[in-house]
């Protein structure tokens, strides 16, 4: 998909695979433009999931979610939270053009509370019981240019190349990042941690704490979101490397999937890239 938002081309694709080991795919991706109507681009959620929905505005959502491993239907939970941020995106979009730092901050509180009504209404379903939970993580960004706001539950990320250098937009919300936080574990000793890995925020899960941002963005850069079954496997270095190259959208998130099941696709891994400039 490559179009013009003002003065940046948007190149975005996004691509999801199984993996080796697992047997079902429980992540689910999502690339929306808004532009007098929602027009889903591509997704692997099935047809009934993504509905209709219009207003009028110029933005883009970029999503992807991550169902959790050990507990039941995770594509559901997973699913379910990309067709809310739809839903919300159609009823927001009014609020897209001209946005000042008051309408701003509401748009972040609207984005917050989106995923928290989706995380009550599994708990309401599922009777409060969150061991039995669907849960999924979620790494969103809402482009409207040049700004990104973007909202992290869970371990899949968001990064940013620019001027030559990869950042990461998130950080991980999990076990052995909060032990690293406090000083009480190295990164040494967190890589080694076999519960490092445990989610400490999703959606579904025994704690939601959602964490919203923004950036800026400038032509040339690249946004790249994606769920751990790349980083498991992908350093950051070998992404940096491959999003450093001039490919397109649908080339760079090709290798990247590559690249993770040749080091091991243990995990579902889903990339989406977006290209601008």
């Amino acid at each position: 998909m490559i179009d013009t938002i003002a003065a940046a081309a948007v190149d975005a694709f996004g691509l999801t695979d199984r993996g080796l080991v697992r047997d079902a795919n429980e992540d689910h991706f999502v690339i929306a433009q808004v532009n007098k109507s929602i027009e889903v681009r591509q997704t692997s959620l099935p047809p009934d999931d993504v509905g209709r929905h219009f207003e009028t505005a110029a933005a883009y959502l970029f999503a992807v979610a991550d169902g959790v491993g050990g507990r039941p239907e995770g594509d559901l939970a997973s699913g379910r939270t990309l067709s809310a941020m739809l839903s919300y995106l159609a009823k927001a979009a009014s609020c897209f053009q001209g946005l000042n730092a008051t309408a701003e901050e509401a748009l972040l509180e609207k984005l917050e509370a989106a995923v928290r009504d989706v995380h009550e209404g599994l708990v309401d379903e599922y009777g409060g019981v969150t061991s039995k939970l669907p849960a999924t993580t979620l790494t969103l960004v809402l482009l409207v240019w040049p700004r990104a706001y973007h909202i992290q539950v869970g371990d899949s990320r968001a990064y940013v190349r620019r001027g030559g250098r990869l950042q990461r937009l998130t950080r991980d919300q999990t076990l052995g990042e909060y032990m690293v936080s406090l000083g009480a574990w190295t990164d040494e000793q967190a890589a080694k941690a076999p519960a490092a890995a445990n989610l400490s925020s999703a959606i579904g899960g025994s704690e939601l704490l959602p964490v919203v941002g923004l950036i800026d963005l400038t032509p040339g850069d690249t946004l790249l979101l994606c769920t751990d079954g790349l980083t498991k496997h992908v350093s950051d270095e070998q992404i940096d490397s491959t999003l450093a190259r001039s490919d397109s959208a649908v080339s760079t998130s090709t290798k990247l999937v590559e690249d993770a099941l040749a080091g091991g696709g243990t995990d579902n891994v889903t990339v989406l890239v977006v290209r601008t400039g």
